[in-house]
Formats: C-alpha cells, sequence, structure tokens
C-alpha cells in the first residue's frame, strides 16, 4: 500500500487524461475515448477535446450514443461491442438501481427485463433517422406500464427517460442530434442485445485508470448504480490499494508508477461543463470546499471549469458575439497572478478553435 495526497492524486489523472500536453493525436487516438466524453452542450466534447489535442476535432471514427448513467458520450465506434456488454445490467439488483425513479416507482422489480424490452423497443422502432419525441411515443406503446408515466401536459403515458436512455446503446441507437430538433438513427452495424453483462472488470479498471485512486462507492455514482452491486463484483487481482489522504482507494496496479512519478501539472486548460476531468465522483479531492462546488457542479446549467496549474481555479460560460467570435465570462475563486491571466487568455483560443470561430474575448469578472 502507498500513501498520496491530494495533489499527487490531480497531478496523475491530469497526466493520464491528455491535460498536461497537448498532443497532436486525432481525438479517436486520445486515451481518454476509453472513458468517453460527456456530450453536455453542443460543443462540449469538441471543447474537451481541444483541451488535448491540437488536430481537428472532427473524426469520423467518434459516434454519440446514451452510455454512463444514460448520458449522452462521445466513444470510439470500434468500442462499441465491448463497450454495451460491459455497461448492461450485471444483475437485477444493479438494473433496479439504475432506473430506481419517483417518476416510475413500480419499475424497480422489473431488474433486467427493464432493459431487454426497451432495448428490443428501440429495435423496432428506429429503423432510420427518427425525430426524439416520436420514438419517445413508439417505444411507450412497447414497454411494460410500470416503465411509464402519465404526462399531464400532452395527456400520454411517457416511457421514463432514465429507462430509455440507459438501454439505448443496447437498442441500437446514436444519438445524431439534441435540443429542439433532436434526433435519434441506428447505429450501422449495432453490436446485439447483450444477454448478461461481459467485462464490468474492465469498466472498473477504465473509471479507475482515469479518474483513480478511487472505491467502489465512486464507480457506483459514476454508473448510477449502488454501492452494493459493484461491491459484489469489485476485481480481485489488477489493483493496488492506495490511501488518498487516509482514505481507502484503488488504482490498477499498472498506473502505480505513473501516479508516483506524474509531473506537477503546469499551464491552463478551459474545461467544458462534465468535462472527463469532472466526472470523478470524489468532489471533495477535485474542489475543496462545499462553495465552490456548488459553483461547478449546479442542479441546471453547469458551468465549464478553468483548470489553471493543476487546480479548478474558477468557471466559466460562453456567449456567441456574433458569427466570428465567443466571449467567455471567467469568475474566478481566487486572484490569479498576471503571468496565469496572460496564459488564461492565450489558451482561450483553443475554445474559439474547438467552436469554429476566429477569436475568444476573455470577460474577467
Amino acid at each position: 500500500m502507498i500513501d498520496v495526497d491530494r495533489e499527487r492524486v490531480m497531478a496523475y489523472r491530469i497526466a493520464v487524461q491528455g491535460l498536461a500536453d497537448r498532443s497532436g493525436d486525432r481525438p479517436a487516438d486520445l486515451p481518454v475515448l476509453d472513458l468517453g466524453v460527456q456530450e453536455y452542450t453542443p460543443d462540449s466534447t469538441r471543447v474537451a477535446l481541444a483541451a488535448r489535442s491540437g488536430a481537428e476535432p472532427e473524426d469520423d471514427r467518434l459516434i454519440t450514443v446514451w452510455a454512463a448513467r444514460g448520458a449522452p458520450h462521445l466513444h470510439r465506434r470500434a468500442d462499441l461491442p465491448a463497450l454495451v456488454e460491459q455497461l448492461w445490467p450485471v444483475g437485477d439488483d444493479d438494473a433496479a438501481a439504475r432506473i430506481r425513479s419517483g417518476q416510475i416507482p413500480e419499475a424497480a422489480p422489473l431488474g433486467v427485463r427493464a432493459f431487454t424490452v426497451t432495448a428490443e423497443a428501440f429495435r423496432e422502432v428506429v429503423t432510420g433517422p427518427i425525430p426524439r419525441g416520436e420514438a419517445s411515443t413508439e417505444i411507450s406503446r412497447r414497454v411494460p406500464a410500470e416503465l411509464t408515466y402519465d404526462c399531464r401536459s400532452c395527456a400520454a403515458r411517457h416511457i421514463a427517460g432514465n429507462v430509455w436512455q440507459h438501454a439505448g446503446l443496447a437498442g441500437g441507437v446514436e444519438v445524431v442530434s439534441r435540443g429542439k430538433d433532436a434526433m435519434l438513427g441506428p447505429i450501422p452495424d449495432a453490436p446485439a442485445i447483450p444477454a448478461a453483462n461481459r467485462g464490468i472488470d474492465r469498466l472498473i479498471e477504465t473509471y479507475l485508470r482515469f479518474l483513480g485512486p478511487a472505491g467502489p462507492g465512486e464507480v457506483a455514482k459514476y454508473l448510477g448504480s449502488s454501492t452494493t452491486a459493484i461491491k459484489a463484483v469489485w476485481p480481485s487481482t489488477g489493483l493496488t490499494e492506495v490511501r488518498v489522504a487516509g482514505r481507502r482507494a484503488w488504482l490498477p496496479a499498472s498506473e502505480v508508477a505513473v501516479l508516483e512519478s506524474a509531473p506537477d501539472p503546469r499551464g491552463v486548460r478551459w474545461l467544458p461543463p462534465m468535462d472527463p476531468l469532472l466526472q470523478a465522483r470524489d468532489r471533495d479531492l477535485l474542489v475543496p470546499g462545499r462553495e465552490r462546488q456548488k459553483e461547478v457542479w449546479r442542479i441546471l446549467g453547469n458551468p465549464g471549469a478553468l483548470l489553471v496549474d493543476g487546480e479548478v481555479a474558477g468557471v466559466w460560460r460562453a456567449r456567441m458575439a456574433g458569427r466570428k467570435r465567443v466571449d467567455l465570462t471567467v469568475t474566478t475563486f481566487g486572484r490569479l497572478t498576471p503571468e496565469q491571466v496572460t496564459r488564461v487568455e492565450e489558451e482561450a483560443a483553443q475554445v474559439a478553435r474547438a467552436r469554429g470561430v476566429a477569436e475568444a474575448k476573455v470577460i474577467h469578472e
């Protein structure tokens, strides 16, 4: 067992996620795609990739699917056959935890069947590009009533969003677009609906590799499952126990040397809302102080985070100013040095590049 402090953990995560040095790799070649990059706002995945790669953000080897927690994530197309089996519930208790909701209180006893019937319904309905609302209506007619709820505004029963998004990847569905004109489509050569989970140990290892050292509780929250369910499938080999500021955690044994040798981070990165670095569930480690955490992770409308020399130093929001400029309003948690301010403003050009505009103007609040 080894002991490390939070600064060493931050240095490790920044290094393995490709935030220490911007590479020239095309997006699909970035290691962080093993974990996936959540799409929170229309350009958030592009900004996350630009923080790690100097290459153009477009890469036809990538696809947006509902993945961890049923949230839309950018993944490699080639990884989908393994990913769909890794994300499949490991049993009825795991399935019940993932779909438990006050909106559909009678759904939990269905367990894995809730995932199977919803995935089968997707295969019947999404045979070509289809508006999300139309797909929801048709799928709601095909699943057990326990998975649906009364929608007063449109006088109909709808399948709960957490259920169908958790089952979307197994249903062979691609998230084509979001927002007002949200569209779904069939994944070309989609992997089959799993008969059982395969590879949960590899999925746990992937989380620990990019967001560790961590324990079953953090992995469970990331997947939307329960600590009990994840403890039952926790890998018995290949992990090393690590003490993080006295807290028990684990890291893949292959990554211990990187944890111990990762350089102290220097530099600035503009991270979008729900960037992979912000996906770790030990938020006290990522951003010490509850008031600052409330600024980074909001109930609705998360801002981006400003990473300065290894620390989340503030938050930011973007607004287009015409067609050629994006205004970035920054609120820092403390005073930056003049040299740090210069680097913040220089790095803003990467946000402009990701959003396809010529200029970024930084507005300091």
